[in-house]
């Protein structure tokens, strides 16, 4: 039973990789056609409506009155301030490979805020795999950085570094009391959190470009079905079912494939760098999830359990 769940994990990981990776691009084409808190908004709302019809389909049980706070909180943490944050730092001039390579501390920052709140406690060849995984993404991202062009105020990158936190944070509170409800319903109502804080910041920042055609809404039905839909509801899942620190080193292998998609799509450069980086990652990655007995993360809860 127990290698028929591990099978599962290592192939929904590798799905959520891959759709996750796909962010990136969607991210990418909208430019010319959306607002990007706009464009944001929209598809959080199509998402939570899409979570509701599931759960209401389901017959599930919704969360409290008391919780429901917790989960709209999460929302905007995960969903909205990230992503919302993220946009708006690249939309400053913030280049997009800088804000890939902030992204890549998520998993360090999510590894020691996971020992904080959750008392995990990763062994000695995961913090190998951990700065493996970065240097992986450093050598793939590097050809982007080097080249990267136009400035920035300093204050767009501790823009780009909250949005980077606030995925972290919102990632190992899936993990506390939130995770006893539903996925389908948890998801509906975070996506309305996320809906209104993105909705919000677009009102303040006065955003209005849209322009209907088929770029927009191939990217929006992409964007609401399978990044926020199946995309986030892996994620949630697989963070309620391993270690949350784990499951964030997923994130390395993002900025590889998304390198690897820009290739195909957009006739972009693949170098040997870049390469050997995708290696890298794999292998930081492999190292952080390869399981041994003595180097197994335990949490304090499996250790007082004996």
């Amino acid at each position: 039973m127990k290698q028929e769940l591990d099978s599962r994990m290592y192939g929904l990981s590798a799905l959520f990789v891959a759709i996750w990776s796909t962010g990136f691009v969607v991210g990418r084409a909208i430019v010319p056609v959306a607002s990007p808190s706009l464009f944001l908004t929209v598809r959080f709302m199509l998402a939570a409506v899409l979570f509701t019809l599931l759960a209401l389909t389901a017959g599930v049980r919704w969360p409290s009155w008391r919780e429901l706070p917790r989960h709209l909180l999460v929302g905007v943490l995960l969903n909205g301030v990230y992503l919302a944050g993220g946009y708006w730092a690249v939309a400053q001039g913030l280049s997009p490979a800088v804000m890939a390579l902030l992204g890549a501390l998520q998993p360090l920052f999510t590894a020691l805020l996971a020992m904080v709140i959750l008392g995990e406690r990763p062994g000695r060849l995961f913090w190998y795999g951990l700065l493996a995984g970065m240097a992986g993404v450093m050598l793939v991202l590097l050809p982007a950085l080097t080249s990267a062009q136009g400035t920035f105020s300093p204050w767009v990158a501790v823009v780009g570094m909250l949005a980077i936190f606030s995925l972290t944070v919102g990632t190992v509170l899936q993990k506390t009391s939130i995770a006893r409800a539903d996925i389908r319903a948890s998801s509906a109502l975070q996506n309305i959190g996320a809906a209104v804080f993105t909705g919000l910041l677009a009102l303040v920042l006065q955003e209005s470009r849209w322009l209907p055609g088929p770029l927009l809404y191939g990217s929006l039905a992409w964007a609401t079905l399978v990044l926020s839909g199946a995309g986030t509801g892996l994620l949630l899942w697989l963070v309620r079912r391993g270690q949350v620190a784990r499951v964030a080193t997923l994130m390395y292998l993002a900025p590889p494939l998304a390198a690897l998609e820009a290739f195909l799509l957009f006739d972009s450069r693949l170098s040997a760098v870049q390469l050997v980086g995708f290696a890298v990652a794999v292998l930081g990655v492999w190292l952080c999830h390869w399981r041994k007995k003595s180097n197994h993360v335990e949490s304090r809860a499996n250790a007082a359990g004996g």
